[in-house]
């Protein structure tokens, strides 16, 4: 039997998840009494019926939830073996996202949001040192996120320990609020002053041609890719599970988006990481009406 525990910060998508393993196939309990986790284990073994159930657990439970350790420590004396999936996220997106539904943090008793959020990070800190997988959904389509738990409980695949999103932006739009680490890649010729490949984008292959034709762009890739190969081990030593590498141009449309799908290209070959690519703002221009 598999077992698993889904838990995490409030928002981050703990819900979502126990209806994407449900439709897989588990056997979904949420917000059950910390205290009965054990005796729900043995249960579900000496269940023939059940090969895979999913259960989640938050700070909803109160006090409760100080004993989870305790009935973890039941399930490795039984001889249960178990997973646990923590749900991590930002805490602005948190906040966006309880202001959008309108709904109210069960931690915050009153209080403002933030408060809520800090309160229960802190008393999930423990369990989060102990979880199997982390997944961080920040920036996570809710696709995306699915086809996250289908390839760790599903189809069994290696789990990516670290998720790097690969993002073009302009700096006229601003830098990415977001962004761990900025790249500036307005050294390189503008296509925006050739006006057969103005209209275009960096996903063009004109354009690409055009960027790509300056062995400087080589340059800059093989250098940052030696740096990102090196920093990426050291961030995942450190529990950094999320990681938004920013490229930018003057627009965001060209140079940015070239660099950044090259860049893409070339770090998907490391599959112990899982990569995602962006690109914030090459379509302003055209919706400007630029």
């Amino acid at each position: 039997m598999r077992f698993v525990v889904v838990t995490g910060l409030s928002g981050a998508g703990k819900s979502t998840t126990l209806n994407f393993l449900e439709d897989a196939g588990y056997y979904c309990v949420d917000n059950m009494p910390v205290q009965l986790i054990s005796e729900f284990a043995k249960l579900l073994r000496e269940n023939d019926e059940i090969e895979r159930a999913a259960l989640g657990i938050d700070a909803r439970t109160g006090s409760g939830f100080d004993e989870l350790e305790t009935e973890l420590s039941k399930l490795k004396e039984m001889d249960i073996s178990y997973d646990i999936l923590f749900l991590e996220s930002d805490d602005a997106v948190l906040v966006k996202r309880y202001k959008e539904t309108r709904r109210v943090h069960p931690l915050a008793f009153g209080d403002r949001i933030e408060t809520g959020i800090s309160r229960e990070r802190g008393k999930l800190s423990n369990i989060k040192k102990h979880a199997s997988h982390i997944i961080d959904t920040s920036q996570m389509l809710t696709r995306e996120l699915k086809a996250e738990i289908d390839k760790i409980f599903v189809n069994d695949m290696n789990f990516k320990n670290l998720y790097v999103t690969i993002l073009s932006f302009g700096f006229k739009y601003g830098i990415p609020g977001d962004a761990d680490l900025v790249f500036d890649v307005r050294f390189l010729p503008n296509p925006y002053y050739h006006e057969n490949l103005r209209p275009l984008t960096g996903s063009d292959k004109e354009v690409r041609d055009f960027v790509m034709n300056f062995p400087e762009a080589d340059s800059f890739l093989d250098k940052l890719e030696d740096m990102l190969t090196f920093l990426i081990p050291n961030y995942i030593a450190e529990g950094k599970n999320q990681l938004v590498v920013a490229i930018g141009c003057t627009g965001g449309k060209h140079r940015s988006v070239t660099l950044a799908e090259a860049l893409f290209n070339r770090m998907s070959k490391y599959e112990d990481y899982g990569f995602k690519l962006d690109h914030r703002d090459m379509g302003k221009d055209a919706a400007r009406g630029k």
